[in-house]
């Protein structure tokens, strides 16, 4: 048996179902490998494709996403999608190849030292120089990628070392280890705290849904009666519409849910990285006293330093403390709240063209199921999305945050079907974040995937605009011209779809679902409400 076909085997016992990549000659024998393989190769059309849908299929399932690229140059394309997953704590394994392990120790025709390349954005980096180490870096690598807090592996298979006899050598078996219970002692000063504090608040970060804690999340927020703010990655871990939401917190800007954290005493942080929402944005003064309830301990950051850590299983500190606190607090503002919950519908009936980023996002919530999937790509919808979609449920609404990439919109989707075949996959995107990726419209199509691309559209970086209009009051270089966005998508075989007055939103957006096929919308958008938002944030006065 060549190493290559126990390399293979090591990643069907991994349960290893898909793997997104690019064929090349020093991964060649990798591929032939796979015909006889129950893993399906997802041929994509661009390295850092493969490596997005690798990413977000690990966040949606919770195992390692696989992408493979060859050496040099398709390995240094897998770059930005790797450290996106990294750092957004996404279990990714990525496998590239690589040249003769006898010429690597020279200048010598695409040859990059990789494992020094990957090591600063992953868990774990090596490359295999024997045979008989397969299976256990298979094994180390996926172990390492979906241990808390999740990340990347990264292997380098020389090809010399691919062609070889591998022996009888064999997969591993697959082992991990199960979080322990927080102390008891732990689990009493945090009930403690949470007891005697005034005006506690609970911060849920994206190891809640990570860890599937969300249950317990909403039980201990409804038993203790505490209101919770999500970071954008937690979006959805306590449906928006529950009474004691408050729901996404992340800009770098006053908001109505900051009112909550400028009340608060306590800040129960649960699940939470500092890279969702740094704390100097909302503990700037260090007035909060913080409970950390994580799986690992906290990062050292001034503005976080804890008064309580309680370290473990997320849903065993939850269901700790609530068994020994029985006190109930004030909960939510109602006031707060119905001031949230107004805004969020104050746009729903306005039919202004361009359409306004505000009616977009009520429209999007009209039209899609609690449960169906949005992947937000990177740029001034992004702040839209994160403020404004009512997420209902879990991993409903992935967005790069850590990292912030652009480009993860159109492979995320993908990557979101096939995890989830049953939902609705949809990507809302700028027309500058489409482009970076708009190759993988022909990988959906080739492998019957079907996804809706909304693109929002105004033929410029209009995230940059946003942030050079409020330093400088003007802009520099950042308008582009468009295709025709419909015949694009007609020229992959696609349907596409102009809007052309606010009132067809709803009505192109569910035609998009009937259509099970790929679907590009182009939306004019009126990005002077982005302006006009950070005029009213800056005026904002607490309803509390």
């Amino acid at each position: 048996m060549k190493t290559s076909e126990l390399f293979v085997q090591c990643l069907e016992n991994e349960d290893v179902e898909y793997i997104f990549g690019i064929p090349g000659e020093e991964n060649i024998d990798v591929m032939d490998a796979l015909l006889t393989s129950k893993i399906k190769f997802i041929t994509t059309r661009h390295e850092q494709g493969a490596a997005f849908m690798a990413d977000v299929y690990g966040r949606l399932t919770g195992k390692a996403g696989v992408c493979l690229s060859t050496l040099g140059p398709g390995a240094t394309n897998l770059v930005t999608g790797v450290a996106d997953a990294n750092m957004d704590h996404a279990p990714l394994v990525a496998i590239a190849g690589q040249g003769a392990t006898t010429r690597l120790h020279k200048e010598s025709h695409q040859i990059l030292d990789l494992v020094n390349l990957f090591e600063p954005i992953s868990k774990y980096s090596t490359q295999l120089r024997e045979p008989g180490i397969v299976p256990e870096v298979v094994r180390k690598a996926f172990k390492v990628a979906e241990a808390e807090k999740p990340g990347c592996s990264f292997i380098d298979f020389p090809e010399n070392i691919a062609k070889a006899d591998a022996g009888d050598k064999a997969p591993l078996k697959v082992q991990s280890a199960t979080p322990p219970v927080p102390p008891p002692e732990k689990i009493q000063q945090a009930a403690d705290l949470i007891s005697n504090a005034r005006f506690p608040l609970i911060m849920a970060g994206n190891g809640v849904v990570r860890s599937r804690a969300s249950k317990q999340l909403v039980e201990f927020a409804e038993q203790l009666n505490i209101p919770v703010a999500s970071t954008f990655m937690a979006k959805g871990c306590i449906p928006f519409s529950h009474s004691l939401s408050l729901g996404a917190v992340g800009l770098a800007a006053n908001d109505y849910v900051s009112c909550g954290f400028d009340r608060a005493d306590v800040i129960i942080c649960i699940g939470y990285d500092v890279v969702e929402y740094h704390p100097h944005l909302w503990n700037q003064d260090k007035h909060a006293k913080i409970i950390h309830i994580d799986s690992i301990a906290a990062e050292v950051d001034e503005h976080y330093i804890l008064e309580v850590g309680v370290i473990g299983n997320i849903s065993a500190a939850l269901q700790g403390i609530m068994a020994v606190t029985s006190t109930r607090h004030e909960g939510v503002s109602e006031k707060l709240r119905e001031t949230i919950v107004t805004e969020m519908s104050e746009h729903a009936e306005t039919f202004d063209y361009p359409v306004k980023p505000q009616k977009i996002m009520w429209d999007l919530r009209e039209a899609l199921a609690p449960d169906d999937i949005v992947i937000s790509d990177v740029g001034a919808h992004k702040m839209w999305m994160a403020r404004m979609y009512q997420a209902e449920r879990p991993n409903t609404c992935i967005i790069s945050n850590g990292f912030a990439s652009m480009g993860i919109g159109i492979p995320g989707a993908i990557a979101a079907k096939l995890a989830y075949p049953d939902r609705v996959a949809l990507t809302v995107t700028g027309d500058a974040g489409f482009m970076m990726n708009s190759q993988e419209i022909e990988t959906a199509l080739r492998i019957n995937t079907p996804i809706i691309i909304l693109i929002w559209n105004d033929s410029k970086y209009g995230l940059i605009e946003w942030h050079q209009m409020k330093e400088f009051g003007r802009s520099s270089h950042i308008d582009f011209n468009n295709p025709d966005f419909v015949k694009y998508a007609e020229s992959f075989g696609a349907k596409g779809y102009r809007i052309e007055s606010a009132k067809q939103l709803v009505p192109t957006l569910t035609q998009a679902i009937a259509d099970k096929t790929v679907v590009i919308i182009d939306c004019p958008v009126d990005y002077s409400e982005n302006m006009k938002l950070t005029a009213k944030l800056g005026e904002l006065v607490c309803p509390i």
